[in-house]
């Protein structure tokens, strides 16, 4: 077993600052890197200590690997917290950390590897048993056996890059006339993004439901689940509300979805926390699409409906120590998170800029994950992100009308956000009566 004392937190915002209270709590140090950008974020405030890593450009300070490792090292930090984007789900990171003999809060290399390739991970999970979309058996030559395959499994199919994530290298092709284009255009898409052109492709499943299982593993083979949540409500494969539980779920789906992760968690020797993502049809038939090996953004709905502490579990395991039994575990009530992003809340066009006003919500089961505040300006370098607004009630009616509440007490001045999208969305007699799927708001 290994002590952590002092966790260097890679990321930058609301992650942060999330990850400096667990820290803390912990009766752990958190140290902040921060880029000339963040200079006057407010988790400098909280943490222990903080070091400038770079310039206001990820590429110079939180992708800045160098930078980043000699941050650790002056500061002499134990291990090194992710969080997710930038680094997290970097195998190179990893290795590094390891070499420097800084402990990395997150699953292994072989895991990384494993699952961070889609094409390579469907083939480890159809050994699994775990059900798959229908499509390639890896990435495919070129378009032409692209055009092969999309005649067997018959339109709409999807081309998806080997290497993405977020949406991008991603295409809907709905006939056979439009598939060279949307080939061409993905993969151009997936190079720029990713470096890397590899496709594939899988027969599409029109209109689904988005659900995706939050597992923990440990080093001693144990694997928990931290519930499901439904992640549908999209726009461009980009999540905008999370809900736990998924409401659609029959119970025997539900129980069988969650044994799967399991299964396909132990499968791969997964060590730390990570999210198995499955697309769910007409029929309550499921299929796995990724697996995300780091922390979610939406990781807190499922602690409002479990009342666990993922972030903390993270660094009891990379400490050494055992999980919870899954017995241990119990689930209640309905957890709702919106992100609000500073956007034009019509077009969804990033409006970075200066807040002139901040007025968190609050009361009773509602937690606003935010690192802004008044006079904070919003860089225009990152995510658009500004903060999650997480809201928990016994049943889903009772929780959309807590967050249509704690949304209204949301004031966020001087710039656009998505706040006004969000009550409209708790007010959409659709989103109240749980009749959507993925693919709604580019129908509406």
């Amino acid at each position: 077993m290994r002590e952590i004392k002092k966790i260097l937190i890679a990321n930058r915002g609301e992650i942060a600052l999330r990850a400096i209270r667990t820290i803390k709590e912990m009766g752990k140090e958190a140290i902040c890197i921060y880029s000339s950008a963040d200079k006057d974020a407010l988790y400098l405030k909280y943490c222990d200590a903080s070091i400038c890593v770079g310039g206001p450009k990820s590429s110079e300070s939180y992708l800045n690997i160098p930078s980043i490792i000699s941050a650790a090292e002056l500061c002499g930090a134990d291990a090194i917290f992710p969080g997710y984007g930038f680094l997290s789900e970097n195998q190179n990171f990893v290795e590094i950390c390891e070499r420097h003999n800084i402990k990395f809060i997150g699953p292994s290399v072989e895991a990384m590897n494993t699952m961070s390739d889609k094409s390579k991970a469907k083939q480890v999970m159809k050994r699994a048993g775990v059900p798959v979309i229908p499509g390639s058996d890896g990435a495919i030559s070129g378009v032409e056996v692209a055009k092969e395959l999309a005649e067997e499994m018959g339109y709409p199919v999807i081309l998806k890059a080997a290497a993405g994530g977020g949406g991008r290298g991603m295409r809907v092709v709905e006939k056979a006339a439009d598939l060279e284009k949307a080939y061409w255009s993905a993969e151009s898409e997936a190079t720029s993004a990713f470096g890397d052109g590899r496709m594939y492709i899988e027969k599409y499943i029109k209109n689904p439901r988005h659900i995706e299982v939050q597992i923990i593993g440990d080093s001693f083979g144990n694997v928990i689940h931290i519930g499901e949540r439904d992640c549908s409500m999209q726009r461009r494969h980009q999540k905008l509300i999370e809900e736990s539980p998924a409401r659609i779920l029959e119970p025997a789906t539900r129980e069988k979805l969650l044994e799967t992760a399991i299964r396909a968690a132990k499968a791969i020797g997964y060590e730390g926390a990570g999210t198995f993502e499955f697309l769910l049809d007409d029929y309550q038939n499921f299929y796995f699409i990724e697996m995300n090996t780091r922390l979610q953004v939406e990781h807190c709905v499922s602690e409002m409906c479990s009342g666990e502490d993922i972030i903390r579990h993270m660094i009891n395991v990379a400490e050494g120590k055992a999980l919870p039994k899954q017995e241990e575990i119990n689930f209640k009530g309905h957890s709702i998170e919106c992100r609000i992003t500073a956007e034009d809340p019509k077009t969804f066009t990033p409006c970075p800029g200066t807040i002139s006003r901040y007025t968190a919500p609050a009361g009773a089961n509602v937690r606003m994950e935010s690192h802004v505040y008044q006079g904070y300006s919003v860089p225009p370098f990152y995510d658009s992100m500004i903060g999650k607004l997480v809201v928990w009630a016994p049943t889903r009616e009772m929780a959309i009308h807590k967050m249509k509440c704690a949304l209204q007490e949301l004031i966020v001045s001087g710039i656009k956000t998505t706040k006004d999208f969000h009550i409209s969305m708790m007010e959409n007699p659709d989103f109240i009566n749980n009749k959507f799927d993925t693919n709604y708001l580019s129908r509406k």
